[in-house]
């Protein structure tokens, strides 16, 4: 590293919801300014208004203050170098714009989006390029006055950066190593439209890098093909001496197969692919999100982290987000794309489950005690979640896990009757539910087992058929955790009100 105070930025476009690849990057741009004691700044790309949507910056911020990704300055936080929307920079482009004319480093074009269809079609693999460039309408082609009367007249046009052709561009990867391009294969990138009076992302991102001060570039490798163009802007502004490192990561995978993983995919497997439910403004499609599905953040961040990139020597997969940041290492990423094992993500969450407070987990749940109408009493849920929780994966499972304590079964799982429900059934639940009435209430859970077990041994019942029925009538399923720690949490009132209702319907 460098004296050169380390900053970077996560600079998303606010045209729909923040993908999970997405978060990859804003997080792994944390851990390296973390990491060197630098700051991290938050860069809205909106220059595209045709993709604008409504509701996106918001949901991009908010997620990632869910997953405890903090900004040091940038939207909504604040800072010396704002505005940090770049909508909200025009003025600042216009000039770099005028100065790469000036310079006789771009020019106007004033070519139709037919014109240029036209070319398509008639050229086979047509670009605007050093090749091209002379036989259509720009002001390297046309004459000084016609130039001036197209402006004059209003007539819109786009500014194009020159390249010169044959030029060998090197650009020095942090992951990648050293990667080189022949200037032939670019075209004469579009910097700037007079229709919206706005730059392109290209030019955009080059002049906010460098009055930002970002020391490092780390973005997804489908911006690996652009990166010469970058480093020709640096050097056509004349700054070469403080352009920025480059950092390309590699894509995520489908889970199985090849390809970039999508939404799709998600739909397909049933997982997200988003942080937060998305709701389209436009479609009124919704897409579920991770914080949604019962998912913890620090489970996400650990998860995601892990996605194309490890801290080697066989360290624990499991790190919070502080350890996270001591072990980072930018140049250990992987240059192959990493499959999106979205199990993996799940064994993750239950571990988190496990790691996190009884108290905590219950304040989780309250908006699914909300939504399915129950009252929420967060002391006695923390109760029951502790008997629970080390079989949930998810939070909706911790929920089902635990509904019973709250809402006696209505119905009884029909498998388990047949199995387990014998004629004798009854008169046995009518007993024990005589002998539970005369044990002290306050009698623990482990003492109230010992005399129930003693005494089926006296009567000469079968273990297995006194504890089935008794747990069918509790819970409604031969599922849950320790029996008489359900019964001693329900109490003996509402413990011998769920007996007299399987006798009731049962018989």
């Amino acid at each position: 590293m460098s004296e050169r105070k380390v900053r970077v930025r996560f600079a998303p476009s606010p045209t729909g919801a923040l993908h999970i690849g997405g978060v990859r990057t804003a997080l792994y741009n944390y851990l390296f300014a973390k990491a060197h004691g630098g700051d991290l700044l938050l860069r809205i790309e909106d220059t595209d208004s045709q993709r604008f949507v409504p509701g996106a910056e918001a949901y991009i911020i908010e997620a990632l203050e869910w997953l405890g990704i903090r900004f040091d300055e940038g939207v909504s936080y604040g800072g010396d170098c704002g505005p940090y929307r770049q909508s909200e920079r025009r003025d600042i482009y216009r000039k770099y714009v005028q100065e790469l004319l000036d310079r006789g480093k771009a020019y106007i074009a004033f070519d139709t989006p037919e014109e240029l269809e036209a070319k398509r079609r008639s050229v086979a693999n047509f670009q605007y390029d050093a090749t091209t460039r002379g036989s259509m309408r720009n002001s390297l082609s046309l004459p000084k006055d016609e130039v001036e009367g197209l402006l004059k007249a209003g007539t819109q046009y786009v500014v194009r950066f020159l390249i010169e052709p044959e030029l060998e561009v090197e650009v020095d990867d942090m992951i990648r190593g050293r990667v080189t391009f022949n200037s032939s294969v670019l075209d004469d990138k579009v910097l700037y439209k007079s229709a919206d009076d706005l730059p392109t992302y290209h030019l955009a991102n080059i002049v906010d890098d460098h009055l930002m001060g970002i020391s490092h570039v780390i973005r997804g490798e489908e911006w690996l093909p652009s990166s010469p163009l970058h480093v020709l802007l640096y050097r056509a502004f004349g700054w070469e001496d403080t352009m920025p490192r480059f950092a390309h990561l590699a894509l995520l995978l489908k889970p199985e197969g090849n390809g970039k993983l999508s939404k799709r995919d998600g739909d397909r497997l049933g997982f997200p692919v988003f942080p937060l439910r998305w709701v389209d403004p436009k479609t009124g499609e919704v897409s579920s999100g991770y914080r949604e599905s019962g998912y913890l953040p620090e489970a996400v961040v650990n998860f995601v982290a892990l996605l194309g990139w490890n801290p080697g020597n066989d360290h624990s997969e499991v790190m919070s987000l502080e350890e996270l940041v001591q072990h980072f290492n930018i140049e250990k990423c992987s240059k192959a794309g990493a499959k999106f094992d979205y199990e993996k993500g799940k064994w993750f969450n239950h571990h988190y489950i496990q790691e996190a407070s009884d108290d905590r987990l219950a304040s989780l749940l309250r908006p699914y005690f909300d939504e399915a109408g129950y009252p929420f009493d967060a002391p006695r849920v923390a109760r029951c979640i502790t008997l629970v929780k080390e079989r949930a994966q998810v939070l909706p499972e911790l929920f089902e896990q635990i509904i019973y304590f709250f809402s006696a079964p209505t119905a009884y799982d029909e498998k388990t009757v047949s199995k387990r429900w014998k004629a004798e059934s009854a008169d046995q639940m009518r007993a024990l539910s005589h002998l539970l009435s005369t044990l002290p209430e306050t009698l623990p859970s482990e003492e109230t087992e010992q005399v129930v077990k003693a005494w089926i041994e006296e009567k000469g019942y079968g273990l297995g058929a006194v504890m089935n029925c008794f747990r069918l009538a509790l819970v409604g399923a031969a599922k849950g955790p320790h029996l008489f720690d359900i019964s001693a949490l329900l109490g003996r009132e509402e413990t011998l009100c769920r007996l007299a209702r399987i006798i009731e319907v049962l018989g």
